[in-house]
């Protein structure tokens, strides 16, 4: 058990896809406007995670043994069949958080950190379980970076900011901050 929280605290903080890894840097800096949001996007993509750990476990135990060569095309299909399925949802039962979204729920797809996070597992070898556990990880960490974000341009709206400092050069200052901070959990936990 001991090694499942370290992956899972090791995805979530220490090695945060978003801040530490720099992937899946477009909804980050594209979708964290309001909190509401930033979080429904990141449990979409906490999702859609555990589908890809699950299928890229999958895929690497009983089919990509013959034929290693096809797994980057595998697991981009994977993703993008997921994708289309949770867009169809959300779609269907929240139309409201579906226009909110815009063009970065379809963009879920080709979010780097998803991929990044199939690709990363199947390195680390790990099994079923670990995967999950390192999905959960992984889509907590973006869903934390994202809802962070959020919450800092909601205050900065209401706070006397520099007109020079406004937008995205202000999105850039608090995300090399956040980056600054996350990179700091690295020293806190000593490596197996």
């Amino acid at each position: 058990m001991g090694d499942l929280l370290w992956i899972f605290i090791s995805a979530l903080l220490i090695n945060n896809f978003t801040l530490s890894s720099f992937l899946g840097i477009c909804p980050f800096l594209g979708v964290s406007d309001r909190v509401d949001t930033a979080l429904r996007m990141g449990l979409a993509n906490i999702f859609v995670m555990l589908i890809t750990a699950i299928s890229a476990w999958a895929l690497n135990t009983f089919v990509l043994i013959y034929a290693p060569y096809l797994r980057l095309i595998s697991f981009i299909i994977v993703i993008a069949s997921t994708v289309q399925f949770v867009e169809m949802v959300i779609k269907k039962f929240s139309p409201d958080l579906f226009k909110a979204l815009g063009i970065f729920l379809p963009l879920i797809t080709t979010n780097c950190a998803i991929l990044g996070l199939a690709l990363f597992q199947t390195t680390k070898e790990y099994g079923l379980v670990q995967s999950l556990f390192y999905a959960l990880g992984g889509g907590g960490g973006m869903t934390l970076a994202l809802v962070l974000m959020a919450g800092i341009r909601e205050e900065a709206r209401i706070l006397d900011i520099p007109r020079v400092v406004h937008g995205t050069a202000l999105s850039l200052i608090v995300a090399g901050i956040l980056s600054m901070a996350f990179m700091g959990f690295a020293g806190l936990f000593s490596s197996k």
